[in-house]
C-alpha cells in the first residue's frame, strides 16, 4: 500500500462496506488534522461509517490515530505519582445534562483528581463547555502546564480541547455535528475517547445515554456503545466503566446554558433540594469514579463520600476555586447572580389540562432551545448563553392551568412564543400518573 494519501479511495471503500487498513485511517486521520483532507471529504467517510459501521479494528484504528493526532498528557512529567487517582467522565449527552458542573467538584473534594476535557454541545443537546462560557472570564483554554496545575491545587479542571490535545477529533466532531452523522456508535466511541485517552487518564467512567433525548433512543443501542466504548478503553490501558441512564425527560428543571450553571450551583450549595434523577445520576457517577479510582473501597463508601462532599459544602468550595483558578469570579457560588447573565423576557408554558405529566419528547424540548440560539445549527455559529428553559415539570408531576410546564427565557415576545409552543407540544399530559423508572438502567464493565 502506497504512502500517498486519496481521501476519495478511503472514502469509496467504506462506502462500498470495505475494511480499511489501519495505515490508511492512519494516513485520513493525518489529513484531517494538517488540512489536506476537506471538509466535503469528512462528512462522506463519516456518512459511509454512519451506514456501513466499522469493524473493532477499524475503530480502534480511528480511536488511536485521532488521540495521537495531538499531544498525549504523562502526568508523571508534570509531577504527579504514576498511580494517582486521575479520573475522569463523560457523557454521550443529553437535554439538560449539567452533570458534570457538580461532578468533578465533589470528586476532588473526596480525593480524586479530575482533569476534565469537555466538549460543545452536539444538535440538540448542550455541551459542557458552552455552559462553563456562561461565566464571565472563564478561561476554558488554559496551557497544558496551568492545566495540570489547577488540577494538582484544586483536585479539578474543566477545560475544552485544545489545539493540542486530538486536534483531528476536533475538527471531525464539528463536521458530525451538522451532517447528521452524529449517532454512530464507532464514531462516538472514537471521538470520546480520543479526547479521554490524551488527558492521560488512569480511569474513566461513562454516563451513556438513551431515550428520547439522547443520540441513542434505545437503550440497546446505548447498552452496545457502551460496551464498545468499555472494550476500546480497557485495550488501550485505561480501565472504564460505563452507567446507563435514562433520557426520557430532560434531566434536572433547566435547559439552556447559563440556566444550567444556576441549576448546577443551586445543587451544590443545597443538594437537599436537587431534582432527584439529576441527584442520583450525578452521586452514582461521582461513587464509581471514586471505586474505580481507588480512593474508596466500594460503591457503599463512596456515596456516603460523595453525600458528605455535598453536605459540608465542600463540593461547593471546590466549585468556586476551580472557576477562579480559571479566570472566572471568585465566590460565584455565593453570588452567582451578579455574573450568570439569563435572557429577561419570560413566559410560562402552562398545560391546557390538569393532569399527571406522562412523557416528554426530550429531543424537542432541546431544539426549542436551538432555536433561541442557545445551540448551534452550524459549526461556527456563536452561542447565546442566556437564552433556555427552566421550571421544566418532571415525568409523574401533577400539573393544572396554573402551574408552568416550563418557564422560557429568551430576548423578545416572538421568540418566547415560539419556545413555548414547542415544549407545549413536547410535554404530553395524561389523567393518571405514570410508573416512574430507575434513571440508572445498568452498569457496564462494574
Amino acid at each position: 500500500m502506497s504512502d500517498l494519501l486519496i481521501p476519495q479511495e478511503i472514502i469509496r471503500q467504506k462506502r462500498d462496506g470495505e475494511t480499511v487498513s489501519s495505515e490508511d485511517i492512519a494516513r485520513f486521520v493525518e489529513g484531517i488534522t494538517d488540512g489536506r483532507v476537506a471538509d466535503s471529504q469528512i462528512s462522506a467517510f463519516a456518512m459511509a461509517v454512519f451506514f456501513n459501521g466499522m469493524s473493532p479494528e477499524e475503530g480502534a484504528a480511528l480511536t488511536l490515530s485521532m488521540r495521537d493526532s495531538g499531544d498525549v498528557i504523562d502526568w508523571t512529567s508534570l509531577g504527579f505519582d504514576a498511580d494517582a487517582p486521575i479520573v475522569d467522565k463523560h457523557s454521550t449527552g443529553g437535554v439538560g445534562d449539567k452533570v458534570s458542573l457538580m461532578l468533578a467538584p465533589i470528586v476532588a473534594a473526596c480525593g480524586g483528581l479530575v482533569p476534565m476535557i469537555s466538549g460543545r454541545g452536539l444538535g440538540h443537546t448542550g455541551g459542557t463547555l458552552d455552559k462553563f462560557e456562561s461565566i464571565e472570564g472563564y478561561d476554558p483554554y488554559p496551557s497544558i502546564d496551568r492545566f495540570a496545575d489547577i488540577v494538582r491545587k484544586v483536585g479539578c479542571s474543566i477545560i475544552g480541547q485544545t489545539g493540542e490535545l486530538a486536534p483531528a477529533d476536533k475538527r471531525f466532531y464539528a463536521v458530525r455535528d451538522v451532517t447528521a452523522t452524529v449517532e454512530s456508535i464507532p464514531l462516538i466511541t472514537a471521538s470520546i475517547l480520543s479526547k479521554k485517552l490524551s488527558a492521560g487518564l488512569n480511569s474513566l467512567v461513562m454516563d451513556v445515554k438513551f431515550g428520547s433525548g439522547a443520540f441513542m433512543a434505545d437503550c440497546g443501542d446505548a447498552k452496545t456503545l457502551a460496551e464498545n466504548i468499555v472494550r476500546v478503553a480497557g485495550a488501550a490501558g485505561t480501565p472504564t466503566r460505563a452507567l446507563l441512564t435514562d433520557m426520557n425527560q430532560v434531566l434536572g428543571r433547566t435547559a439552556g446554558n447559563a440556566v444550567e450553571v444556576i441549576e448546577a450551583i443551586e445543587f451544590l450549595m443545597n443538594p437537599g433540594a436537587a431534582e432527584s434523577r439529576l441527584y442520583d445520576v450525578t452521586v452514582g457517577l461521582a461513587a464509581h469514579m471514586l471505586v474505580l479510582a481507588g480512593v474508596q473501597s466500594d460503591i457503599a463508601a463512596a456515596t456516603a463520600a460523595a453525600e458528605t462532599s455535598l453536605t459540608s459544602g465542600s463540593a461547593a468550595e471546590v466549585f468556586n476555586r476551580m472557576v477562579a483558578a480559571q479566570g472566572g469570579p471568585t465566590g460565584i457560588a455565593d453570588d452567582h447572580g451578579k455574573h450568570l447573565k439569563v435572557a429577561g423576557h419570560s413566559l410560562e408554558v402552562r398545560s391546557d389540562v390538569d393532569g399527571f405529566v406522562s412523557k416528554q419528547d426530550t429531543r424537542a424540548i432541546g431544539m426549542a432551545v436551538v432555536a433561541m440560539g442557545g445551540g448551534r445549527t452550524d459549526p461556527t455559529a456563536v452561542i447565546d448563553h442566556a437564552v433556555g428553559l427552566t421550571h421544566i415539570a418532571q415525568i409523574g408531576d401533577q400539573v393544572d392551568s396554573t402551574t408552568p410546564l416550563a418557564v422560557v427565557h429568551a430576548h423578545d415576545e416572538a421568540s418566547a412564543r415560539r419556545a413555548a409552543e414547542a415544549v407545549k407540544n413536547a410535554i404530553i399530559v395524561s389523567d393518571t400518573a405514570c410508573e416512574t423508572t430507575s434513571v440508572v438502567a445498568e452498569i457496564v464493565g462494574g
